[in-house]
């Protein structure tokens, strides 16, 4: 009873928090994709044990490194490894097995319980874009992020219908020392918005801070009994593991948080050129990394990351949207499934300076890669641009557009009796037009996706309008949501509890932008 109470008041209980709750404006969200269609899988079962018996050989043989980081030696040395220095090697099969305590699915809870995400199986979890330093906008181009910008994007993810997750480093505000901003930015995303979000991975110090934000959110116990965050551990590829992502897992993993383990494959230069290779060392370091996080904790919640793309050979710069990347993630997803693990992958990727048309090329192979790949964590699937290092606010609400199709894509064929449409084709007859018949009447509303952002006028309204392009219509619709938003209501105590939270930790050091 007594948690149940503390869980209550934790999760925005009281008299004051249910009535602003009654006066609040609440924007739908809809529900995360549950598939209704088969995965691609593009590598049969010879090439799915040849890349994973040559994961183990670079496990046992060549190993892995983990870097200014003794405990961890120590457990792998427990664990049956061979360490020497911070090489670490693992005996044929003792990664895989230490893997088999990892949940194969999980729940992510949000403040506002109705925008809960289950991770893993069928599902299909939408984030938006992660770590740029800068931002881009019509008005302003491109420059430096701030915290107001940042605080605007976690408006426009709580505003938007199709994406469930409000992210981690949505910007990076360069604006805020490098050693506070994680406080303001967990603020921006537990006070501003009601659904998930990522925790803080640039320190130990700083992941705990994010549970300890979480505690005072949630409740402790709650907490510890609960998944309320999800965190990205990137993996220095090739097979090193450092201590500052490695710190950050340990914190998360030792109460009970999730955790992306993700390589960071730029192939050519951090994984051989070809996709068999690559896919190899993938699943090397995943293996490693995920057997690590068992160790730390078992059953701790995990994640399969598989962050991978190829390389222009005459300019070094990353590419999106390439062939490569999805044959790699058709297999990572495969890789995945084989080890019971829920796989996070793809996004809105592009090379493109613009939200212009290589921008919406380059993103829509992406985003579709991830839907027919089997990812069930999709970060960055809306607002990346150039390659990463800048969100887009037009950008942002394009792909939060576009997310859309993904949800009607997933849903897969109806062949119900409504869906056959016996009766609407002998009520037509031949040379007849189904505008006005009954079965039209009956499912126009919900018949097709439509897009909020995209123009389907006559050229001769769309003239008259402004002749506006595709990227004009974004800044309106910005500018729109940005407009109608309402900041979702919050227990005033846990409110001032976590606003006294972060002046405290923000007075307990001097500033630093290192």
């Amino acid at each position: 009873m007594a948690e149940a109470d503390t869980r209550r008041r934790a999760r925005g209980g009281g008299g004051a928090a249910r009535r602003a709750e009654r006066g609040a404006v609440s924007f739908e969200t809809a529900r995360y994709i549950e598939r209704n269609i088969p995965n691609f899988e593009v590598l049969n079962e010879e090439a799915l044990e040849i890349i994973e018996h040559n994961a183990e050989t670079i496990l046992e043989e060549i190993g892995v490194n983990f870097v200014n980081n003794p405990g961890a030696l120590q457990r792998w040395r427990d664990a049956g490894a061979d360490v020497q220095g911070e090489r670490v090697r693992i005996p044929r099969g003792l990664a895989r097995n230490l893997c088999k305590t990892a949940p194969s699915q999980f729940t992510q809870h949000a403040r506002n319980p109705a925008r809960n995400v289950e991770i893993g199986g069928r599902n299909l979890v939408l984030a938006p874009v992660y770590g740029p330093p800068f931002v881009h906008d019509a008005k302003g181009g491109r420059r430096y992020a701030t915290l107001a910008d940042f605080q605007k994007f976690v408006k426009l993810g709580y505003m938007s219908k199709w994406l469930h997750h409000s992210g981690g480093t949505v910007c990076e505000p360069t604006d805020v020392p490098v050693n506070k901003r994680h406080l303001d930015m967990l603020l921006a995303h537990m006070q501003l918005s009601d659904k998930p979000f990522m925790g803080s991975v640039t320190e130990a110090s700083r992941a705990q801070d994010s549970v300890d934000m979480c505690g005072i959110l949630f409740g402790k116990d709650f907490v510890q009994e609960n998944t309320v965050m999800t965190s990205l551990i990137n993996i220095n590829s090739p097979l090193t593991f450092d201590d500052v992502m490695m710190g950050a897992l340990e914190v998360y993993a030792a109460n009970n948080q999730a955790a992306i383990i993700s390589p960071f494959i730029v192939g050519g230069a951090m994984a051989p050129v070809s996709v068999a290779g690559t896919l190899t060392q993938v699943l090397a370091e995943v293996l490693a990394g995920i057997a690590y996080s068992q160790l730390i904790r078992k059953g701790a919640p995990v994640i399969f990351g598989a962050f991978v793309t190829s390389i222009d050979m005459n300019s070094g710069a990353p590419t999106f949207g390439t062939p490569e990347a999805s044959h790699i993630t058709y297999g990572a997803g495969q890789l995945a499934r084989r080890l019971g693990l829920p796989f996070r992958s793809a996004g809105s990727f592009c090379g493109s300076k613009l939200p212009d048309a290589q921008a919406a090329y380059e993103t829509a192979n992406s985003l579709n890669m991830g839907l027919l790949s089997g990812v069930n964590f999709m970060l960055h699937s809306c607002g990346w641009l150039e390659g990463g290092l800048v969100a887009s606010f037009e950008k942002f609400v394009m792909d939060a557009d576009q997310l859309g199709a993904l949800h009607h894509l997933a849903r897969g064929v109806a062949v119900d009796a409504n869906a056959q449409a016996m009766d609407a084709i002998r009520e037509v007859g031949p040379g007849g037009h189904y505008l006005g018949c009954a079965h039209t009447q009956a499912n126009f509303k919900n018949a097709f996706w439509k897009s909020d952002l995209l123009d389907y006028k006559p050229f001769e309204t769309w003239s008259e309008e402004g002749a506006r392009d595709t990227m004009a219509l974004a800044s309106a619709r910005v500018e729109k949501l940005l407009a109608e938003y309402q900041q979702p209501a919050m227990d005033p105590a846990v409110n001032e509890a976590l606003n006294a939270y972060v002046a405290q930790k923000k007075a307990s050091e001097p500033d630093s932008f290192m």
